[in-house]
């Protein structure tokens, strides 16, 4: 249990800061920060606080899904936003003139973005508000492709019309955020279960 614990939540603050190193890096942001940062500008709110805002609201349409929130549910509500917010306060907020350094804060940021994926789903605490949202539409028959796409285009749709941040950075998250967790969560998942690294073995994100 301690180590699950001990994933969970260092894997969400990991989660928060490289938002906000993406974020520093200025090339852009993960589709649905593109919307986050759109909506923080049009309410002259913080990121972080934007992002828990969101996070309840999509919370909300769990109801009519008849999804069930785990602690890491909710732990992935408040705390991705209040990471994000912390690492704006700690970390340099400057955009970097060089642009190597960008692309590779960008990088570096996609890279431990994944492995803190990893972390926290494979603590087995249940989904983030907005994976339930994409699970609990698929349980009504789409296949979890299809609708993971139609969230990600509408919510990145609404981020650009907002005015969000949107750049080559939004495309390699796109892109790389799936291979990096898929080989990440089973990672984690076997180090909190036990099962050997050979062998089938089952993803389970509840309790």
């Amino acid at each position: 249990m301690l180590l699950r614990l001990t994933l969970l939540y260092v894997g969400l603050a990991i989660f928060g800061f490289a938002i906000q190193a993406m974020v520093v890096a200025d090339l852009g942001v993960p589709p649905w920060d593109v919307f986050h940062t759109g909506l923080a500008d049009l309410l002259g709110w913080s990121l972080g606080v934007t992002t828990v805002l969101v996070s309840f609201v999509v919370l909300l349409a769990w109801i009519p899904l008849r999804e069930r929130p785990g602690l890491g549910t909710v732990s992935n509500a408040v705390l991705i936003g209040t990471f994000v917010d912390v690492a704006a306060r700690v970390l340099p907020t400057d955009t970097p003139d060089s642009m190597a350094v960008r692309v590779a804060i960008v990088a570096a940021a996609i890279t431990v973005n994944g492995v803190a994926t990893g972390m926290y789903i494979g603590a087995r605490f249940g989904t983030g508000p907005r994976d339930g949202l994409m699970t609990g539409i698929a349980r009504r028959r789409w296949s979890v492709r299809s609708v993971r796409t139609a969230i990600e285009l509408s919510v990145l749709t609404a981020g650009v019309l907002l005015g969000g941040s949107i750049g080559f950075a939004t495309l390699a998250f796109a892109l790389a955020i799936g291979p990096i967790a898929h080989h990440s969560i089973p990672f984690f998942t076997r180090m909190t279960t036990g099962e050997p690294r050979r062998g089938r073995l089952t993803v389970t994100t509840g309790v």
